[in-house]
């Protein structure tokens, strides 16, 4: 259905206009409940898709099996020798049984899997005595994470990743330990883990800030469920994520926990820096360029969502998509050529500019066209509400056509709290977000968390405070 003709003037004008936008919305919401039940998850469109990048060539194929032969060949190998059998011992031809051996012999893999195992750690201290009576001497005993615990940097590193990389709840992880003979109870790797976070407290808080003083930040939220909040209440928490690259491109990645949606948490961490922030329509971060000399830059992908979910209520949503789709494949080109920033910048100006103006050209034919709360409408206002951060790319190289790595680092609250569902309280939802941080950023990186997590942990006590940078994962990577 389509709006009145502007000219067109009756009695019954507004009466069919609400019924135009009832029924728009009223179709949208059955096409939407009917993806849900019935339909797929993924937003690829009938237009064709993107190219990225050329297949891998023949030799390219070769050097990534051989990259991958050569890192299995580090596995330790246990040689097991199969001898001749003696009734297998006789020459066949002339019935000899000398039989000399030919060569080293037939080789065969065979891959096993061994269990971990944990190993428990008995330190002895030798104590003396003066035989006058009057002195007590014990050696000193071995440096522990935790005061007077258990556990060591190893235990605690270990099930910190199987909560924040495998998502792997609680009571799974004591299933996993009792079957490995160690039996601990929840209460206790609960414990273990805010102790943990709390431990390494100096460095995901580094982290967050570093991240938040660069100069290009993405960020997004999630919610997150809290069992008990200071009424004693369950409430709805929010994890958020703030995501920069360095100097040298290597994608680092902050979580925080609030119990609100509120722009609050934006605009304190935010406050007092500069750059640009890379996020969604969302309205809770309209004050930052209040406090801060931030610029605020909106995301395509988002835009395109909203055409996409119009085009079952309106075909023509598919001519948006399609310029949408003609700016990635700039984009991509430009990555592809390996451009300057500089040289980036004017490719972009000259090739998506006027494809962006195109896109502005459509939407103010088609904005009178539809019903405004209908989908297509929803997407026309979104789009030009939020024009000029949706240009922002044209003014500087650096800052993405999408929030999609924001989105991405995401999906591990969004794994995780399908498995486990809630926190207990906001500060375990903050203790959570930190532990977070440092896996993610590991993992972007390329750093196995478990073998970061169990050496910092063992150093970041005795650390000096104004050298906490050494212990980010990048810094760490590059000294080892």
């Amino acid at each position: 259905m389509v709006m009145p003709p502007l000219d067109h003037d009756c009695s019954l004008k507004q009466f069919v206009t609400e019924l135009a936008n009832r029924l728009a919305k009223l179709e949208h919401e059955n096409a939407q409940l009917r993806k849900s039940l019935y339909g797929k998850k993924s937003e690829r469109s009938k237009l064709p898709r993107v190219k990225v990048a050329e297949p891998p060539t023949p030799e390219e194929t070769q050097a990534t099996r051989r990259a991958r032969a050569e890192a299995k060949a580090q596995t330790p190998t246990l040689r097991i020798e199969h001898k001749v059998p003696d009734a297998m011992r006789r020459c066949t031809a002339c019935g000899r049984t000398d039989l000399a051996p030919m060569g080293p012999g037939k080789s065969t893999f065979v891959w096993e899997f061994v269990p971990a195992r944990f190993v428990r750690h008995e330190h002895v201290q030798e104590v003396l005595r003066c035989r006058c009576g009057g002195c007590v001497v014990t050696a000193p005993g071995a440096p522990k994470v935790v005061e007077k615990g258990q556990y060591g940097a190893s235990f605690l590193a270990h099930i910190t990743v199987a909560k924040c990389a495998d998502h792997l709840p609680i009571y799974r992880l004591e299933k996993e330990l009792a079957r490995k003979g160690v039996p601990v109870a929840r209460s206790t790797m609960n414990e273990l883990l805010h102790r943990t976070s709390n431990l390494l407290a100096p460095i995901w808080t580094r982290l967050l800030a570093n991240i938040c003083a660069r100069d290009v930040v993405l960020a997004d939220e999630t919610r997150l469920r809290i069992l008990k909040d200071a009424s004693g209440k369950p409430k709805t928490g929010f994890v958020w994520t703030f995501g920069a690259a360095d100097e040298r491109g290597g994608y680092d990645v902050a979580y925080h926990f609030a119990d609100s949606r509120s722009g609050a948490t934006p605009r304190t961490l935010l406050e007092g820096t500069r750059g640009v922030l890379l996020v969604d329509g969302y309205s809770g971060y309209n004050d930052i360029e209040k406090v801060s000399s931030r610029r605020r830059a909106a995301c395509f992908a988002h835009v395109r969502r909203y055409f996409f979910e119009a085009v079952k209520t309106a075909p023509i949503a598919e001519e948006a998509l399609e310029l949408i789709t003609t700016l990635y494949r700039v984009e991509h080109e430009a990555t592809e050529r390996g451009l300057s920033a500089n040289a980036k910048l004017e490719f972009r100006k000259q090739r998506a500019g006027p494809i962006r103006d195109r896109l502005r050209t459509w939407l103010d034919a088609q904005r009178m066209r539809h019903p405004p709360k209908s989908p297509i409408g929803a997407a026309i206002r979104y789009t030009l509400g939020q024009w000029d951060e949706l240009g922002v790319f044209l003014d500087d190289a650096r800052v993405p056509l999408d929030n999609n790595a924001s989105e991405r680092s995401l999906r591990r609250i969004a794994l995780g709290r399908k498995n486990y569902l809630f926190v207990g309280d906001v500060a375990a939802g903050k203790s959570l977000a930190g532990l977070y941080s440092l896996v993610a950023t590991c993992e972007s990186r390329g750093i196995n968390p478990f073998e970061y997590l169990a050496d910092v942990l063992a150093r970041v006590q005795d650390h000096p405070a104004n050298a906490i940078d050494e212990l980010l994962p990048a810094a760490w990577a590059a000294a080892d």
